[in-house]
């Protein structure tokens, strides 16, 4: 890699990022069923039947993990912690194998000289929550908010940073408008409710964690760069409202400035009741806003054969090299995204980069102890070149996280899909480091 560590600030950290239900192995210690659970059961949901019964097996397997990454010279382990695991049902009573878990994983990223950066919800809902209609029902929200109180009490003096949601967009639109992960609703109205409880949610947690005295607390959101996929008004219109539903209603609400126009006149109908009163919650102080960037997406006017219903746009391919997953590489928008959110949501606040990573065709070199990924060696360069960039025009960028540490389940995509810098035999659950480990290893050493 053309990096080094001493091309970025002193204080500048460089760590990998995990989920508890994509690498934990959720048929352990005593958690909860999740709608992920009967989500992944359900015939065509997800590829091969898979869930993440197994996973990595990180639970028994932590410590290893965190020997690699920390061999590696990497300065933080963002992980995020299962609600089910926890509290099995949701609220009430608690699970003491899963904060003894979270307990024993902190400790030992610490004593091997790394932060503790927690995440509370990467989108395993609890079962017995899913049945009270989920992130759709506001009392879920609230439920949350208690869930940060009881795993944060127990492990919240020692993590370094701790942000209430990943990727709102996914936890609502992508779940409940697409349909494409669990619960896997096509449903405008869950859509919207979810797409305001979920940031109500956030917010209630915030002020949770702020009476415990906890501090640096900060808001993850995921970005895609869209652009216009010819140059028809519609084209741009439709690119514009593509922009509002991803990446500015999340953000854009937590940072005082309301819901987007467009998407707002859209949804409206269906956001529940008094909606407008729950500003001063969602706005809550964050202390830092974190970016997750992967790719750019080229947008036009769906076809006419449905109708004119919302929202009425269509990915259309582009013509830059893809990952496995099938998107553009395209390291130019992270850049623009950094640039943004200086400009219009930071007002003073740093900005991480907490996800960032690729999805590559791993090939086993013949060594025992090699894989080649040498294309997700330039995917991270590059990405990596565009923060320097931002850092040079004076943009207060603090951190980068790569997406991820390990193979792990991909959600709907089973184990069919591969985004770690160390291999995972899913038959076997041996790691093999990959040539990105090995770079990245050398790079942070310079």
């Amino acid at each position: 890699m053309d990096f080094s560590r001493s091309d970025f600030p002193q204080d500048f950290q460089f760590g990998v990022a995990g989920s508890s239900y994509q690498i934990e192995g959720h048929g352990f210690g005593g958690a909860g069923p999740t709608h992920w659970d009967s989500f992944a059961a359900t015939p065509g949901n997800v590829v091969g039947g898979q869930g993440g019964r197994v996973a990595c097996d990180h639970y028994h397997r932590y410590e290893d993990d965190l020997d690699l990454a920390a061999a590696a010279g990497f300065d933080a382990w963002r992980f995020s912690t299962s609600w089910a695991r926890v509290i099995p049902d949701g609220c009430g009573a608690v699970n003491s194998e899963g904060l003894d878990f979270y307990d024993r994983l902190v400790d030992a990223v610490l004593v091997r000289g790394m932060e503790p950066w927690a995440t509370l919800y990467h989108w395993e809902l609890p079962s017995a929550l899913a049945d009270r209609g989920g992130w759709a029902n506001r009392d879920t929200a609230h439920w949350f908010a208690e869930f940060g109180g009881v795993i944060m009490k127990r492990i919240g003096d020692r993590v370094a940073s701790i942000a209430p949601v990943n990727e709102p967009w996914c936890v609502s639109w992508l779940s409940h408008f697409d349909g494409h992960h669990a619960p896997g609703l096509r449903d405008i109205r869950a859509t919207a409710r979810t797409m305001h409880h979920i940031l109500l949610g956030h917010g209630l947690a915030i002020g949770t964690l702020r009476a415990l005295g906890l501090s640096n607390l900060g808001c993850v959101v995921n970005f895609e760069y869209p652009q216009p996929a010819d140059a028809s008004p519609d084209s741009r219109e439709k690119s514009i409202l593509y922009d509002e539903i991803y990446n500015r209603w999340f953000l854009g609400a937590v940072r005082g400035e309301g819901y987007p126009m467009r998407a707002l006149q859209a949804l409206q109908p269906y956001l529940p009741e008094g909606w407008e009163t729950d500003f001063p919650v969602i706005e809550s102080p964050i202390d830092w806003i974190g970016i997750n960037y992967y790719t750019r997406k080229l947008i036009a006017q769906a076809d006419g054969s449905a109708g004119p219903s919302f929202p009425g746009f269509r990915e259309v391919a582009g013509s830059l090299p893809k990952s496995e997953m099938g998107w553009e590489i395209y390291p130019e928008g992270l850049l623009h995204f950094l640039r943004r959110t200086h400009r219009d949501h930071a007002d003073g606040l740093p900005i991480y980069v907490t996800e960032n990573g690729i999805a590559a065709q791993d090939r086993l070199s013949g060594q025992p102890e090699s894989v080649d990924d040498r294309i997700r060696c330039r995917y991270l360069d590059n990405h990596i070149a565009q923060i320097h960039t931002a850092l040079e025009e004076g943009i207060d960028v603090r951190g980068y996280f790569i997406w991820s540490f390990l193979d792990n389940f991909e959600w709907s995509l089973g184990y069919d899909k591969r985004f770690g810098i160390v291999h995972v035999d899913f038959d076997t659950l041996k790691r093999t480091p990959k040539a990105s480990y090995w770079a990245l290893r050398e790079a942070l050493a310079r």
